[in-house]
């Protein structure tokens, strides 16, 4: 079993490259299922998520070579199997995107039901309405999801709730289908775009991609040959942007797009901190102050993403005075509070809502990662407490940050990875 070992005390400083955004990849790679030829990705996060996605490509059929750890050739021309492997899709949960791409191409499919970060309640109602509303018959039970359907005809879908994984899932399943599906209450979020943009690349009709409606006009095929470059990783980016404020560090982020950030930087300027837009592809951060306190609520893009808020969650717990985050996506997203208790924060969560009530600093314990998210939250923490914290379950970090240690290593964190028996 592995753990990270963190002695905290030591403000961030330095410069990070930001990988490629893993909610875009594990998207993009079963996108390629939709394609009759072969196709090269850049810039993949090298993450466990994106490589159990390749594994299960692989068993269905695709040839990928790997040029580097974040590129690779995939080949699709030969996947005929529309049943992946149960035990590979149950351990992430954007293996439901298999259902919309393998619907589109084979216009059947089965998958496990998909698994992932325990943040409460998942439903893919949504997504099972998009896929009915083309045609397509699903079936859910004894763990598994199938959909069936001799053709996939068009049709004018509005989403009830803003949804990214039923956006992102109805728009693969209506890239091949007659005529235009329009997708009205879409999700905005950068990496809908993305996977938009990489299927337009290879010969899809997409349009709106952004915005509240989008229209999915069908094509007959999906050529390929072609090369598509993921989108930098908005929440790694923001991830580093507060952990420079809670270590009263200062950073330079580089290959990040600064228009993904702006529901990020102003909530960093709200509380004392500073951003600066560096133009390109960089944004500096720092901090020389206890930050403020403030009050947050997630939101669908493009407001503050609920991806982001657990390492808030540590920036407010030092912060001056008594903040308040609320909680509308997930709601069992706050399991990180107990840890960060355990550190000696003030933090009392009632159902979607915690009150933190900040102290002036943090001390070294053992804690245990709930999820991805609140993983790098500890990772934060320990990097800003006093003494040392030793954080377990890694195996939720690693399916969404790329070196992450690593990273944080060469801003200057004393941090490494132990294995224990």
């Amino acid at each position: 079993m592995d753990k990270l070992v963190v002695t905290g005390g030591t403000p961030l400083n330095g410069e990070v490259v930001i990988s490629g955004a893993k909610n875009a990849a594990v998207a993009i790679l079963p996108a390629t299922l939709l394609i009759d030829g072969v196709c090269t990705i850049e810039n993949l996060p090298n993450i466990s998520d994106v490589k159990v996605s390749c594994k299960i490509l692989e068993a269905i059929g695709a040839k990928i070579t790997w040029n580097s750890e974040n590129c690779i050739t995939i080949d699709t021309r030969n996947v005929c199997c529309t049943e992946a492997p149960l035990d590979l899709t149950r351990k992430f949960r954007a293996s439901y995107y298999l259902i919309g791409a393998l619907l589109g191409r084979c216009r059947s499919v089965t998958v496990g039901m998909p698994g992932g970060c325990k943040l409460g309640a998942r439903p893919i109602d949504q997504h099972i309405k998009g896929f009915e509303a083309l045609g397509a018959t699903v079936t859910v039970g004894q763990g598994n999801i199938t959909a069936k359907a001799e053709c996939l005809n068009a049709t004018s879908i509005y989403m009830d709730v803003v949804s990214v994984g039923a956006t992102i899932n109805v728009m693969l399943a209506a890239v091949l289908a007659n005529g235009t599906t329009i997708i009205d209450n879409a999700a905005k979020e950068p990496h809908v775009v993305d996977v938009a943009n990489f299927l337009n690349t290879m010969g899809a009709d997409i349009r709106g991609a952004g915005t509240d409606v989008i229209k999915v006009n069908g094509v007959e095929r999906l050529v390929g040959n072609a090369t598509y470059c993921v989108v930098p990783d908005q929440i790694e980016a923001g991830t580093f942007m507060l952990a420079a404020v809670a270590s009263k560090g200062d950073i330079i982020i580089k290959n990040c797009i600064t228009k993904h950030l702006e529901c990020i930087t102003a909530k960093v300027l709200e509380i004392g901190a500073n951003a600066e837009d560096l133009g390109g592809d960089r944004i500096h951060v720092w901090c020389d102050k206890r930050p403020s306190k403030a009050n947050i609520k997630t939101l669908p893009y493009p407001g503050f993403p609920t991806d982001l808020q657990p390492q808030m969650g540590v920036v407010l717990s030092m912060a001056d005075g008594t903040s308040i985050i609320n909680e509308s996506i997930w709601e069992s997203r706050f399991q990180y509070t107990d840890e960060l208790n355990k550190m000696g924060a003030k933090i009392t969560a009632q159902g979607k809502t915690a009150f933190f009530e900040g102290v002036d600093h943090l001390s070294g314990a053992p804690v245990y990662s709930s999820d991805l998210r609140a993983g790098a939250a500890l990772i934060i923490a320990g990097i800003c407490a006093d003494g040392v914290t030793e954080i377990y379950n890694l195996e939720h970090i690693d399916r969404g940050y790329e070196h992450i240690e690593e990273k944080f290593r060469r801003l200057g964190a004393n941090i490494v990875r132990v294995t224990e028996d």
